[in-house]
């Protein structure tokens, strides 16, 4: 099958046929937003859980990193495993664990619990979401399949934002008095519909490769470069910084490139290569994790400075972020409709700047009020945070994977997603301990301020990379 939309011959597909792969197409955005959606609201609820089930500062930092590391080390083999397993079988099976893991993060009676929990949700998720991406290469045709994975990046975009507003409403109604417990039990009415729409409706032959085979060696890198950078930046400020963390962050680095020569010997790599040869894919992907580490850990340390710096409620946080998610809602609409037709790699400069000049803003805003910010202040800069985020959302996904051919797109997005969530770790962990670091040796809005100073830094180089694509996204 895959082969098959490699042709140049072009495809018709029957009405019939085009409906059920929209329905498919259906199936896999509700899946990716269940994962971006959980990936964030406990940005939100982090101090809520620490209320109830104790643990330290750290502990905020593992409820969001052991998602995000998990899923983004299984994303390394998933895509293999849907060729040895079947796709079909392996969204089902990725499906079905990720809705009972969240069950299980709901029913958490301490921290280990929910960290386990929320590390076994992002393994599901991870088995899940490249399956999804791998089964609209084969139900839709290839002049269609474009259009398919267009509205994918400004909505996990706008999900991003969205997740710490769901969590502040939900925590505000409280349903049958589950408190922060209704972020994750949500997910299992929303997991048990989907699931039966994935039996329903995805294909049954799906073109999997028989002979793939898993590169143990470099999953086994990845694994332990990625866990000797998480667990140091982590665990290090509330330990003191002893010899052993240096020591980890070196070794990661050093097993990081083991990774690169294995991937380059390899007869069966985690990583197509040819898509390393495609600056787009790769200058793409650095702009990808520069973006993703500054925005999602600057959105963990404002929820923090607004709830326990400021003691807003989670509700009040959530609808703090309403702006932002405005903001981000107009500049997806604006970049997908005008600016990325016709301006491309200007796009997502315009957007990067925005965002950097609204956190420079935020930071005279936190400085200028301090103990007096109210929703109301906070409002221009989370707009023009907002804006500019959303600009971006669109041009940097189609520039990441619009170089790809049919068959790299699997690979290729689950590249993408990979990094997404590695990045975000980095940023929860990096920019947490700053936080905390500096709050605890002064005040919340100081160590908000210096956060936000970061954040803003790490997007405008970013920008400076910008410059290194071309001016238009290609598209194969």
């Amino acid at each position: 099958m895959i082969s098959e939309l490699s042709s140049s011959e072009p495809r018709t597909t029957p009405p019939r046929s085009l409906r059920r792969a929209y329905r498919v197409l259906v199936v896999v955005f509700v899946a990716d937003l269940m994962d971006m959606l959980d990936s964030t609201v406990a940005n939100l609820a982090g101090p809520s859980i620490r209320a109830d089930l104790g643990g330290d500062e750290t502990t905020l930092q593992w409820v969001l990193a052991s998602y995000t590391v998990t899923f983004a080390l299984g994303l390394v083999t998933a895509g293999r495993l849907g060729d040895l397993v079947g796709r079909r079988r392996l969204f089902l099976i990725g499906m079905a664990g990720f809705t009972l893991a969240s069950l299980a993060c709901g029913l958490a009676p301490g921290v280990g619990w929910l960290i386990t929990a929320r590390a076994v949700q992002g393994l599901f998720g991870s088995v899940m979401i490249p399956q999804g991406f791998a089964l609209l290469t084969v139900v839709f045709p290839p002049d269609k399949l474009r259009q398919a994975f267009v509205p994918f990046g400004p909505i996990m975009g706008l999900a991003s934002v969205g997740g710490p507003i769901l969590a502040g409403w939900l925590l505000h109604v409280n349903p049958f008095g589950s408190e922060w417990r209704s972020i994750f039990l949500i997910n299992v009415p929303i997991g048990i519909a989907a699931w039966l729409l994935s039996w329903r409706y995805l294909p049954r032959h799906t073109g999997e490769d028989r002979n793939a085979r898993l590169d143990i060696t470099g999953v086994t890198l990845l694994t332990l470069a990625s866990a000797m950078l998480i667990i140091p930046l982590v665990e290090g400020r509330e330990l003191g910084w002893p010899t052993w963390t240096y020591v980890m962050m070196a070794g990661s680095v050093v097993a990081l490139a083991l990774f690169v020569i294995s991937e380059r010997r390899s007869t069966h790599p985690v990583i197509a290569p040819s898509l390393f040869r495609k600056r787009s894919f790769v200058v793409g992907l650095i702009i990808v994790a520069g973006f993703f580490a500054a925005q999602n850990g600057f959105l963990l340390a404002f929820n923090l400075l607004l709830q326990l710096g400021l003691h807003w409620s989670p509700m009040d946080s959530g609808l703090a972020l309403i702006p932002w998610a405005l903001g981000s809602a107009v500049g997806v609409g604006l970049a997908g409709a005008v600016l990325v037709a016709k301006r491309g790699r200007a796009t997502l400069q315009l957007g990067l700047g925005c965002a950097a000049v609204g956190l420079i803003a935020l930071c005279w805003t936190i400085v200028s009020w301090r103990d007096d910010l109210t929703a109301m202040t906070l409002t221009p800069a989370l707009l023009a945070i907002g804006f500019g985020t959303g600009l971006v959302g669109v041009p940097i996904f189609e520039y990441v994977l619009g170089d790809s051919t049919t068959a790299e797109v699997g690979t290729g997005s689950g590249m993408l997603n990979a990094v997404q969530q590695f990045a975000s770790a980095i940023g929860f962990a990096a920019l947490g301990t700053v936080f905390f670091a500096k709050a605890n040796h002064g005040t919340y809005d100081n160590a908000g301020v210096l956060v936000s100073a970061l954040a803003a830094a790490l997007f405008l180089i970013t920008l400076l990379l910008v410059g290194l694509l071309p001016k238009q996204p290609r598209s194969n």
